[in-house]
């Protein structure tokens, strides 16, 4: 037996390619499979099955492309009702899997169709808890995701209250548990960098674990302090529940390579969104108008998904030549499947061209910090409130990059804007957005609060 963890960071998501004597399964697939399909063809193993924890609301999955190319059998626990072929486990039911077993654990409250699944070896001892978006390391599967208007928030933890309680805390200590994401991810709210743990180290720090914790506590902590979910949530559950477009037919749209005037005419044509894709410092020296840098070195993907609010958007990009690909991919795996192009050679082929060019202003912290001594300046914070309540600059508005769509009229547009975040990747996909909408009078200021924080500026200290 083999259990092999495939984890990825820009979406913090963790799956999981189990084999055994011959047969495999692949636990919560991402969007592109072959890298599935190469495993199990490398160890002469028969994909079998893929187990579904729940239905993703942060990526689209690759169950149904893995399912059509393999014949492997889709597995989603009760409650589950698919638009397409799938076996709807029954809680507590058995799947062979070569020398060992695998059982369905129904653990609802992060989603009413949330399921672990227990990995017994071939001596039938349960060794590993799958556990989805029930357990992480840390913390647990925030429960406001799958509200209906018979359910709450609250009866939802509830649920994931018994759900731990009846079905996990009872587990030996030395179970491993995989769960579905790790810190970065917003389907939790405290989770830790680790990706995976035993239980009884969980049981000992993990605060939702506390052996003397009422139901009541542990609702009141679980809703606690929740971020707005991203908008393109909805979306990636119901493309899990009712389909999807080939990931091979994704990949075929968006390998268009375009010259400089194809690329320019086909952006007039469609409407499409240009997606600039290099590195900030890179996009501030000189991009095409009015296009939009989420650099694919960050978190690209829910940054995307956060950003950008209509998932059938026409997208044309930008990135380091031999990158298109990628960034095709990455951007189906969170649901933006209509990249309709890409500029051949990359920026440096419209920068040939001598078509016009626009750029973002830069100021060093250094620099900055004169400036701030000499006269009041306009100071755009949009790092998140608990980052910006943290500790700020003295007079700094936090205009959130999350809300930036909700929040542009809150951006003065009669001055000049030095616009911060952490370091520098947040407050330039600002910038970006704010000259696309017309506001041009708008400064980056290198290296971000990191930077300006060991200067002189006064900085407001919180919590």
């Amino acid at each position: 037996m083999k259990i092999e963890q495939i984890y990825t960071g820009c979406l913090a998501q963790g799956a999981y390619f189990i084999v055994s004597n011959g047969e495999a399964a692949v636990i919560d697939p991402l969007r592109e499979v072959q890298p599935y399909i190469q495993k199990a063809e490398k160890v002469g193993a028969r994909i079998k099955y893929v187990f579904e924890t729940h239905f993703h609301a942060d990526f689209v999955s690759g169950h149904l492309d893995l399912s059509e190319k393999t014949g492997a059998e889709i597995v989603y626990g009760p409650n589950a009702n698919t638009a397409f072929k799938a076996h709807i486990a029954t809680d507590g039911e058995v799947f062979h899997l070569g020398d060992i077993t695998i059982k369905a654990l129904h653990t609802p409250g992060h989603t009413l169709e949330s399921t672990s699944y227990l990995l017994f070896d071939k001596d039938q001892k349960p060794t590993a808890l799958f556990s989805g978006d029930t357990l992480f390391i840390g913390d647990v599967g925030r429960p406001d995701l799958a509200q209906k208007s018979d359910l709450t928030m609250e009866d939802l933890a509830g649920m994931l209250y018994d759900s731990l309680r009846a079905k996990v805390m009872p587990l030996p200590d030395d179970v491993i548990v995989y769960p579905a994401h790790g810190a970065g991810s917003a389907c939790g709210k405290n989770m830790s960098k680790e990706t995976s743990d035993t239980l009884g180290n969980q049981k000992r720090f993990n605060y939702a674990l506390r052996a003397d914790m009422s139901k009541e506590e542990f609702v009141t902590e679980v809703t606690a302090g929740l971020p707005e979910p991203p908008h393109y949530f909805p979306e990636n559950v119901k493309m899990n529940r009712d389909g999807y477009e080939s990931i091979d037919d994704v990949l075929e749209r968006g390998d268009q390579a375009l010259s400089a005037e194809a690329f320019e005419a086909k952006a007039n044509n469609t409407g499409a969104l240009i997606l600039d894709t290099r590195d900030p410092a890179e996009f501030a020296k000189g991009f095409i108008p009015n296009s939009i840098n989420i650099g694919i070195e960050g978190g690209f993907a829910p940054w995307v998904g956060a950003l950008i609010p209509d998932l059938k958007q026409n997208l044309l990009i930008i990135t380091e030549p031999g990158k298109e690909e990628e960034v095709v991919t990455r951007l189906a795996r969170v649901g933006y499947d209509h990249t309709i192009g890409y500029l051949n050679g990359g920026f440096e082929t419209w920068r040939s061209s001598g078509k016009e060019m626009d750029a973002v202003a830069s100021v060093s912290a250094a620099d900055f910090a004169n400036k701030f001594e000499s006269g009041e300046l306009e100071v755009i914070d949009v790092r998140k409130p608990d980052e910006f309540a943290s500790g700020h600059i003295e007079g700094a508005k936090n205009l959130p990059l999350d809300y930036i769509n909700d929040l542009m009229h809150e951006f003065p547009k009669d001055k000049t804007l030095y616009v911060h975040c952490a370091g520098g990747y947040r407050s330039m996909i600002a910038a970006s957005i704010l000259k696309s909408r017309g506001i041009d009078d708008v400064v980056n200021i290198e290296g971000g609060f990191g930077a300006v924080s060991k200067t002189n500026v006064p900085v407001l200290e919180g919590v």
